[in-house]
C-alpha cells in the first residue's frame, strides 16, 4: 500500500480542484467560454492552475516510486509536506501578485524544485544500489 503518497496526492487533488474552480468562476463571471478573453486576471488564474498541473504529476510520481522502493515515512512526509506547502505558496503568490514577483511564488518554486530534485536523487540512488 502507498498510503503516504496517496495522502499527498489527495491533498494535491484538492488544490487542483480549488485552482480549477477559480478559473471556472472567472470564466462564468466574465462570460468567457475558452481561454481568458484577453483579461490579465484570467491569465493569472489559468497559469496558477496550469503550473500546479505541470509540476504535481511528476513530483507525485517520483514520490510514489520512492515509497514503493522503501523510502522511510519520515522522509516521505517531510518531502510531501514541502511539496504541498510549496504548491500552496506558489499559487497564492502568483494570484496575489497578479503574475508579478511575490515571496510566496519564489519560495513555492524553491520548495517544489527541491522536492523534485530530492526524489529524483533518491530514486537514482535506489536504482544504483540495486544494480
Amino acid at each position: 500500500m502507498v498510503y503516504i503518497t496517496g495522502f499527498y496526492a489527495g491533498l494535491s487533488g484538492l488544490l487542483l480542484l480549488a485552482l480549477a474552480y477559480r478559473v471556472v468562476r472567472f470564466r462564468r463571471d466574465e462570460k468567457v467560454g475558452v481561454g481568458t478573453g484577453g483579461k490579465h486576471s484570467g491569465a493569472v488564474l489559468v497559469r496558477a492552475h496550469g503550473n500546479a498541473v505541470e509540476y504535481l504529476p511528476a513530483a507525485l510520481l517520483l514520490m510514489l516510486i520512492a515509497e514503493l522502493n522503501g523510502l522511510g515515512a519520515l522522509w516521505l512526509h517531510l518531502l510531501g509536506s514541502a511539496l504541498v506547502l510549496g504548491r500552496l505558496l506558489h499559487a497564492y503568490g502568483l494570484i496575489a501578485s497578479r503574475g508579478g514577483y511575490h515571496l510566496g511564488r519564489f519560495w513555492g518554486t524553491i520548495f517544489t524544485w527541491v522536492v523534485i530534485f530530492a526524489f529524483a536523487l533518491i530514486n537514482i540512488f535506489y536504482v544504483l544500489r540495486a544494480a
